[in-house]
Formats: C-alpha cells, sequence, structure tokens
C-alpha cells in the first residue's frame, strides 16, 4: 500500500468552517473524523494521512462536496541509495 497525504480546503468563514468538520465527524469515518484541521491557525485546510491503494481511492475518502477543493500527494521517504534513482526521475519528467 501507498500513504498519501489529503489536503482539503474550506472557507474562512464561520459557516464554513464548522461545516466542513461537522461534515468530516458525521461520516463516521475513522479517517475523516481524525483529519488535523489549520483553522485555529488561520490556515483553513485539513489534512489526513492515509494507507490505500491508490491515488483515487483516497480522493474517494473525501465527501463528495469537498473533493474538488481536495488535493491527494503521493508520500515518499528516501535513503540516500535512492539519489541516483530520485535524480533519474526527476528527469524523466512526471
Amino acid at each position: 500500500m501507498a500513504r498519501f497525504l489529503i489536503e482539503v480546503t474550506h472557507g474562512p468563514e464561520v459557516d464554513a468552517c464548522t461545516r466542513a468538520v461537522e461534515v468530516f465527524l458525521r461520516t463516521g469515518s475513522h479517517f475523516l473524523t481524525r483529519a488535523d484541521w489549520g483553522c485555529k491557525d488561520g490556515v483553513h485546510k485539513a489534512w489526513i494521512v492515509v494507507e490505500l491503494d491508490s491515488k483515487s481511492d483516497a480522493l474517494n475518502l473525501v465527501p463528495p462536496d469537498f473533493r474538488s477543493q481536495a488535493t491527494v500527494v503521493q508520500l515518499n521517504t528516501f535513503s540516500l541509495e535512492q539519489i541516483e534513482e530520485l535524480r533519474r526521475h526527476h528527469d524523466a519528467g512526471p
């Protein structure tokens, strides 16, 4: 399985903020109910780290009303031995 960071942006207005939190909590999904929020620091986003089979599986965790505001990034770790592989990846492009 791969690890993904899901970032979901919502508006800074009180209603937008409380709606996003409430929708996530009401899903009952252990992934969504454990989201980290930046609202109290003025960053109106939620972050979730999950291990799933695919990027599309990660996006599908996000409630439908918030999917268009979501970004999913596959997370990787590297060792010193993998630096050449990383260079080749960058040279090949996405």
